[in-house]
């Protein structure tokens, strides 16, 4: 035992020094890319020739019994204290745990947001999570700590929750110090929760070993696992070694080595990764397993791994071109996705898996019948590529500020999208979303996307973004952080111009790869790059609720009558309307109905075809825009090229005159009737 725990950890200790132990044969090992002003103290903990701290790694090995649904593991973890205060104890995320009965954290905020659903599943159905021993490693050998661990709930005190696990330290950990510790465990995989899970012989095997939080100056960043939020850790080498019965598939973050088969039926797929922060994994007897190369000229080359369901085949080549089409735009756009692999899982029908990201593996999501002209399966594959830059490279802290990670992917997913795939038809799927309806009068729009609008307006009360996001109320979060994150980016994109955003993002990603930015690193970038001080928006998306909403409140043209003086007074004072070649005086009146401030332009037109655009600091509660002219209005539009996209009702932005005859209304009135006469006739058919 002690010689193959010396072993494990020779390993990991070489792999912390940056040798080439754990780099696969034959692969060379990438160049470092530049780090643009990056924190002197981020730069003094990262070893020669690595990219990352590596301050947390890992050297595990795990066996699945598919049978009864159970993993065995047992890691050395080698970890460094890179921060300036001593550690009395280390803590683990235990996240399996959260599904060990109804009465951990992660269930009652769940019930809380969507109801008692997940409570009623059979007991089959739970998954768990079991420390059986823990051990730190040493000259003098193996020093047990087992009867050391107790479960803490830094958050909400609930004493039911098992999702973090302390070990007190014999001696705190000092800073810079380095220590191995043995973790042994055992666990059940649940029926999917969280898109973690598995269902028939398909298993998506995510946050299954105890991993370990991130220190900070100010202590331990480990919070329990919550409904309205995903993970945070620090980065590290992973070296896996997976045992699952022969013939069956594996896939898993990293570098794939060669298998070896065992007497007893089973192959061990071991996979090694360097400069990661977690490390996920998949097997079935079912996939295909096919591979392609991205190669464009300026960007590293990648080799991309699918596995796929049979049922699927004819989608290979649709999750591969909208993997190739975000490795390069992103790419291109903010600097180039790092590793030399990328794994896309098409997880089983109703395994709940899809759409979910780990570092160089993500699940996608396909459907039997896909249109060719709705981009599904390419826009979930985009998205969760896309996070192997905002999450995987940039490693922010979700737990906390999420819209760092899933709101910046959103909004650069729908550039993407929007740049690769055309046209994308909007579509609804029934009977059970096996069959799809595609409107094919309707195309998607990053700009009018009413998912996402809708989702906002919403949740825009619910919660300033800049609460903690495991703080949010669990059935809007992710309108906060998805949607409205993307909206204010776009509206950001539209007021400055998308070379400068391009730019801030480029930068944001460049300056923090392998890091743990925080919301202010990235206001600093974007003020920094735009040449502006942009607090006064930052402080309402981010800072407040603010709702935006401007509005044309009030127009009238009439004839102006002619201009007369009495008694001397220089006041004017008005005789008869003059003829009808006279002037008109038109007042407009537009309106901020919201407490969120933001400029906008009114553009007025006129019956003569003229045009009059004026801009509007937005700050008043109203403003009123006069003109006398020969021709009347006809239409006021506040807000014309919709910059803001936050308006929450974007139906009050506008003004039109009355036409002189009802012939567009009539029009409709009729389509409608006959729409609705033929509707009423198959009902009564069908009945």
């Amino acid at each position: 035992m002690i010689s193959k725990i010396a072993r494990l950890c020779a390993v990991v200790a070489v792999a912390l020094c940056g040798a080439t132990l754990l780099t696969p044969a034959g692969v060379a090992r990438q160049p470092q890319p530049p780090v643009a002003d990056a924190p002197p103290a981020a730069v003094d903990a990262i070893p020669d020739g690595a990219r990352s701290p590596r301050n947390a790694n890992y050297s595990i090995d795990v066996r699945l019994d598919p049978d009864d649904r159970t993993l065995t593991g047992r890691a050395v973890l080698t970890w460094r204290n890179i921060t300036t205060v001593a550690a009395p104890d280390l803590r683990f995320h235990l996240y399996y745990n959260a599904w060990r009965n109804s009465r951990s954290t992660w269930m009652r905020e769940r019930e809380l947001g969507r109801g008692p659903g997940l409570a009623s599943r059979p007991e089959a159905d739970w998954g768990w999570i079991d420390v059986t021993a823990v051990r730190l490693l040493g000259d003098t050998g193996p020093q047990d700590l087992t009867d050391r661990l107790r479960f803490i709930s830094p958050d909400d005190n609930n004493p039911d929750d098992r999702t973090v696990l302390s070990v007190a330290m014999p001696t705190a950990v000092a800073p810079g110090e380095t220590v191995n510790i043995e973790l042994e465990w055992s666990s059940r995989v649940p029926r999917t929760f969280a898109r973690t899970g598995t269902i028939g012989d398909f298993f998506f095997i995510a946050q299954w070993f105890p991993k370990i939080g991130v220190l900070e100056d100010t202590g331990w960043n480990c919070h329990q696992f919550h409904a309205s939020t995903e993970f945070f850790s620090d980065y590290g080498v992973y070296d896996v070694r997976i045992t699952v019965p022969t013939g069956w598939v594996v896939g898993a973050t990293g570098l794939g080595q060669e298998p070896r088969d065992n007497p007893d039926g089973t192959t061990t797929h071991r996979y090694v990764q360097e400069d990661v922060h977690d490390f996920a994994w998949t097997t079935s007897p079912d996939f295909l397993d096919l591979q392609e190369r991205f190669e464009v000229a300026g960007l590293p080359p990648v080799q991309m791994r699918l596995l796929l369901q049979p049922e699927h085949a004819g989608q290979a080549a649709r999750h591969f071109e909208a993997t190739r089409a975000t490795l390069q735009h992103y790419g291109q756009w903010f600097g180039s996705y790092p590793y030399e692999q990328i794994t896309i899982v098409d997880p089983a029908w109703q395994s709940g898996a899809g759409g979910m990201e780990y570092p160089t593996l993500f699940t996608a999501g396909a459907r039997w019948l896909a249109p060719s002209d709705v981009a599904q399966p390419e826009s979930v594959t985009m998205h969760e590529a896309g996070h192997q830059f905002w999450y995987g490279v940039v490693g922010n802290n979700e737990f906390e500020h999420a819209w760092l990670d899933e709101g910046l992917n959103t909004f650069s997913t729908a550039r993407a999208l929007a740049a690769s795939f055309t046209p994308h038809h909007i579509s609804r799927r029934y009977f059970g979303g096996f069959v799809p309806f595609v409107f094919r009068d309707i195309s998607w729009s990053r700009a009018t996307d009413g998912n996402r609008l809708a989702g906002y307006r919403t949740a825009a009360r619910m919660d300033a973004q800049q609460t903690p996001t495991y703080e949010y109320w669990p059935g809007t979060a992710s309108a906060i952080t998805y949607n409205k994150t993307a909206l204010w980016l776009h509206t950001l994109e539209r007021y400055l111009g998308w070379e400068q955003v391009r730019e801030i993002l480029s930068v944001f990603y460049q300056r923090w790869q392998f890091r743990h930015p925080r919301p202010e690193d990235f206001f600093a970038v974007a003020n920094e790059v735009s040449g502006r001080d942009l607090s006064w928006y930052f402080d309402q998306v981010h800072g407040g609720t603010q709702i935006f909403d401007y509005a044309v409140q009030q127009v009238t043209s009439r004839p102006l009558r002619d201009r007369g003086f009495v008694d001397g007074d220089r006041e004017p004072t008005f005789r008869d309307p003059i003829d009808e070649g006279g002037l008109t005086r038109t007042t407009v009146t537009v309106r901020r109905r919201g407490d969120g401030i933001f400029p906008v332009d009114v553009r007025v037109v006129f019956d003569d075809g003229e045009t009059v655009r004026e801009q509007w600091d937005g700050r008043a509660l109203w403003r009123v825009f006069t003109y006398e002219r020969a021709a009347g209005a006809v239409r006021v539009e506040v807000d014309p090229d919709r910059v803001l996209l936050l308006d929450v009702d974007y139906g009050n932005n506008s003004w039109t005159a009355t036409p002189r005859a009802g012939t567009a209304a009539t029009k409709w009135t009729l389509r409608w009737m006959v729409w609705l006469q033929d509707l009423m006739l198959t009902y009564a058919f069908l009945v």
